[in-house]
């Protein structure tokens, strides 16, 4: 005679369903052993063909007796979660943005244990820091540099802006629109990160006294076309000289318009009065501060990456020979693969 009560007909198909389609196995296990007793299966049967203890069998049986169809679920793995995680992530977000200074603390900088420290007083918890450390990538909390910026801001930042952008909308065969700014190559390597063995360091032997190189170049807004000069100083002649290859180039040109930043060479006296005497030229001041309006800083972003971090050249000449094929091959820019492109012998 059957040991447990009566399972409606309805129920019983929903439990052969649920035994078919669970991936829980012990789930499915409990659910069959309640079907074969409603057979009037004996406790004894059950037990040995789902390889399972009587005493095991009988928790089952309390567990159905008690709960129904629910009370069969296996609970989730591990232990309950005592503490509120997702409201205590929350607050981490929070805190982060702010500087333990502003609590109070003389640190400058979160660590883990003042993070524990807060927030155990926020929520009257006793949270472990190693806890807390576990919890951060979760959160989307990481530990890197942080930028370096300035209170000063440029009073005329949307003016700039608004005349840069306006200037690309025109941008045209007739009045072409250029990034331009200048970089310094160094023959003492830039140093960066590269593919090594673990354990092992790679060594970038330098040249011991440094010399110093500089380019001037423009970055058409519109073609990607790159164009540039260079000099043993960074000084007005260099720019000047940058200005009078461009007219050259784009003669038929009505306009050329460059974007360019602040530094001093840009707005010096020598290249006032040049850009005087030269009024086809139009020079478009980008706020203070903001070298990211400047696209063409992303090709000596490109260059450094390329060609002078963890470089092995012992003369300039031969670093410059390196730095003029790439200017060669990073034309139009960014659509070339100057990464790829190999020495020439």
């Amino acid at each position: 005679m059957p040991i447990i009560a009566p399972i409606p007909r309805n129920e019983r198909r929903q439990m052969q369903k649920t035994v078919h389609k669970t991936a829980d196995k012990n789930h499915a296990r409990r659910l069959m052993a309640m079907l074969m007793l409603h057979r009037g299966e004996s406790l004894t049967h059950v037990a040995k063909t789902l390889c399972a203890a009587r005493s095991s069998v009988g928790r089952w049986i309390n567990w159905f007796t008690l709960f129904g169809v629910e009370g069969l679920k296996s609970l989730p793995p591990g232990r309950q979660r005592k503490w509120p995680m997702e409201a205590m992530l929350r607050m981490l977000d929070l805190l982060v943005q702010r500087s333990p200074q502003d609590f109070g603390y003389l640190r400058s900088r979160w660590s883990t244990e003042i993070l524990t420290i807060e927030i155990n007083k926020l929520f009257n918890a006793t949270l472990h820091p190693g806890s807390l450390r576990r919890w951060l990538p979760g959160a989307g909390i990481v530990w890197r540099r942080a930028a370096p910026t300035l209170h000063i801001r440029d009073p005329q930042k949307e003016e700039k802006l608004a005349a840069m952008s306006a200037a690309l909308e025109k941008n045209c065969a007739d009045h072409p629109v250029f990034y331009e700014d200048e970089v310094d190559i160094d023959l003492n390597p830039k140093i960066g990160a590269d593919w090594q063995k673990k354990g092992q360091q790679k060594r970038i032997p330098t040249p011991g006294q440094n010399q110093k190189h500089y380019l001037a170049g423009v970055l058409h807004a519109g073609t990607g076309r790159v164009d540039y000069v260079s000099g043993t100083s960074k000084d007005s002649g260099l720019f000047i000289r940058m200005l009078s290859q461009l007219r050259s180039i784009y003669r038929s040109a009505k306009t050329l318009t460059l974007i360019v930043d602040n530094y001093i060479i840009h707005k010096s006296k020598k290249t006032l009065k040049w850009l005087k005497e030269n009024p086809k030229f139009i020079v478009i001041y980008q706020p203070v501060y903001s070298p990211w309006v400047n696209r063409i800083e992303l090709l000596w972003l490109a260059l450094h990456e390329t060609i002078t971090r963890n470089h092995r050249c012992r003369t300039m000449w031969q670093l410059l020979k390196n730095v003029r094929q790439f200017m060669k091959s990073a034309s139009p820019f960014p659509g070339s693969q100057h990464g790829l492109t190999k020495v020439e012998r």
